[in-house]
């Protein structure tokens, strides 16, 4: 697949079939994201592949914190700003609804957050979840580095034909997952990336993106 068909193709998919993702080809995909760039080489990034049966029992466990309106594991690090300030705010608030419209969840609906966070615990029904770790010494720079190999996956998931959905929402459950995949405390939960090939017959939610006027200045061109 051409890289630009990869990023312009590749977005949060909220909806996957049962198909059964190859071994072959995640083993594929992350051998070849191991390329991404890393400071100093560090590679800090620890993936846990889980599927089959312990994903389903992780699903399980999740959903039902969920469904009891758990509100999740103290976190570990904030997922947005505090104070969301314009443009981010305004951003922010168009892409929920559309998320929450694309899901059939009414944005009043007072039962709103349990099945936000039910649907976010069955993965959206993935075949496959990967959780990215970091080690507790790891600092911002290395933090910087999982996100461009994350990245890197996501892309190369598209050249396989295969959708993703990274979710920050499993660190909410992060005690739930270190038991499942054996993760000990001395790693910390980045997120985790549902994959799989997408449900057919489901309309697909495009986000907006800002126009580069926005976001890109050019200096000395």
């Amino acid at each position: 697949m051409d890289v630009y068909d990869a990023v312009d193709s590749r977005r949060a998919v909220r909806a996957f079939s049962a198909e059964p993702v190859p071994k072959a080809a995640l083993e594929r995909v992350l051998a070849a994201a191991a390329r991404a760039p890393s400071s100093g080489n560090l590679q800090p990034w620890q993936v846990y592949v889980v599927t089959g049966e312990p994903l389903a029992e992780l699903k399980r466990r999740a959903t039902a914190r969920a469904l009891a309106g758990d509100p999740g594991d103290e976190r570990e690090y904030p997922m947005y700003p505090a104070d969301l300030v314009p443009p981010y705010l305004d951003r922010f608030s168009a892409a929920a609804a559309q998320r929450y419209a694309a899901l059939g969840i009414e944005r009043d609906d007072p039962a709103r957050p349990v099945k936000i966070s039910a649907l976010n615990s069955a993965a959206f029904g993935a075949p496959v979840v990967l959780f990215c770790y970091l080690d507790r010494t790891m600092g911002p720079g290395q933090w910087a580095d999982a996100g461009m190999y994350l990245q890197t996956v996501m892309l190369l998931l598209r050249a396989e034909g295969l959708h993703s959905c990274p979710q920050v929402m499993w660190t909410m459950f992060r005690r739930t997952v270190g038991r499942i995949v054996g993760a000990d405390d001395g790693l910390v939960l980045l997120c985790g990336v549902s994959v799989g090939f997408e449900r057919p017959g489901v309309p697909p939610l495009r986000t907006g993106r800002a126009d580069l006027t926005e976001t890109v200045t050019f200096v000395g061109m």
